[in-house]
This record gives C-alpha cells, sequence and structure tokens, in this order.
C-alpha cells in the first residue's frame, strides 16, 4: 500500500466522493473545527490531474424536527452549491429512540462509486472516508480496471479498507492547515453545527 502521490498522471480524470458525515466527525476528532474550503480540498485532492467531478453526500435535516439546524445546512449546502463540478447528494434519517441515525447514505455513495466507474466517467475515484463499509465496492471498482484511492486520518480508516485500496492519503491536522475558511480559531461542537451545517446523524449500525 503506498501513500498517494497527486502529480503522477496528469491526464487521469478523477472523481472524488466525500462521505460528509465521516468527514465532519474525523476533522471534529483531529483538527477540532470543521470550517472547510471544499474547492481547496477537492484541488489539492485531486493535484494536477483532471477533476471530473466532486460528489458530496449526507443526509438532509429535518426542518420540522430542527429547524434550526436545517436553516443552518442549508446556509452550508448554498456555499457547496457555488462549488464549480461538486454535486450534492442528500438522504434521509430515521430515528432510533431519541438519536437520528443515517439512512441509506453508504449505499448512495457505494452505487455512484461503481455506476460511474462501469460508465467510464473516471480513471481514479477518490474516496473520502474511512469506513469499512466501503470496501467490497473499492474491490469491484478496482475488477472494472479503474484505480481508488483512499483519503482518511489514520485513527478512523478502516485496516480492510487501506488494505484494499490501490493508494491512501493519510490525513493529519497540518494537511488542512490551508484551507480552513475561519479565523483560525477552533469551534465547538454546537457553535461548528450551527455555523457551517456540515455534520449529519450517526450512522446506521
Amino acid at each position: 500500500m503506498n501513500s498517494m502521490n497527486s502529480g503522477a498522471h496528469g491526464g487521469e480524470r478523477v472523481a472524488i466522493f466525500i462521505d460528509g458525515s465521516n468527514l465532519y466527525h474525523s476533522l471534529e476528532e483531529n483538527c477540532g473545527r470543521y470550517d472547510l474550503d471544499f474547492g481547496a480540498f477537492a484541488a489539492k485532492l485531486c493535484g494536477n490531474r483532471q477533476l471530473f467531478r466532486t460528489y458530496y453526500y449526507n443526509v438532509l435535516r429535518d426542518q420540522e424536527r430542527s429547524p434550526q439546524a436545517y436553516q443552518d445546512q442549508q446556509k452550508f449546502l448554498t456555499a457547496l452549491y457555488n462549488i464549480p463540478y461538486l454535486e450534492v447528494r442528500l438522504g434521509s434519517s430515521k430515528m432510533r429512540g431519541d438519536v437520528a441515525v443515517e439512512k441509506g447514505i453508504d449505499i448512495m455513495l457505494a452505487t455512484d462509486l461503481l455506476r460511474f466507474a462501469w460508465d467510464n466517467l473516471y480513471d481514479v475515484g477518490i474516496l473520502v472516508s474511512g469506513d469499512g463499509d466501503f470496501t467490497y465496492a473499492v474491490k469491484a471498482v478496482k475488477d472494472l480496471g479503474k484505480h481508488v484511492e483512499v483519503a482518511a486520518f489514520g485513527p478512523n480508516l478502516s485496516p480492510d479498507l487501506v488494505q484494499v485500496a490501490d493508494t491512501h492519503q493519510p490525513f493529519t491536522p497540518e494537511y488542512f492547515s490551508d484551507m480552513w475558511k475561519g479565523s483560525g480559531r477552533r469551534v465547538g461542537r454546537t457553535r461548528g453545527w450551527r455555523r457551517w451545517g456540515f455534520g449529519g446523524p450517526q450512522k446506521e449500525a
């Protein structure tokens, strides 16, 4: 398993698949902030290769159950919609007791990862997630002749996923040092949630 060398093949078409909830919680745990410039993030992941498109996956907040969180998320999503070559994919959540959990987001991402590979829309797929549930989908994409790179923080990265990926980008706080949108101050859980609308419900077990 090698780390990513993004400058190796400038002609390759790259598609980036971002597990939004996984990235949010990883940034919270490892960096203590979440005000990420997604345009700069995608550009750094792609390097000097050709970016086909970035896909961001998360849960649409429930307007009736959480009106403030819904409004904050809409502001966050509006910023994403304004980023060139970035598509937003929103799923739903369901209540398990008093806790909201994601419903079907992993399936949505894995389906696009496979379908776009089958349709030959990219040469390299970059999966921004450490979730081991994507392991088999990554294997299937490789069988279609595509390369798959996994990008995640080490503590949040499934050993099975990193083993099956062609290469991986190990995130560190320093990796993100020039991609924050805020003033540089760390934000707490509540403030970060309300300001950026970035996070989401827990993943369904």
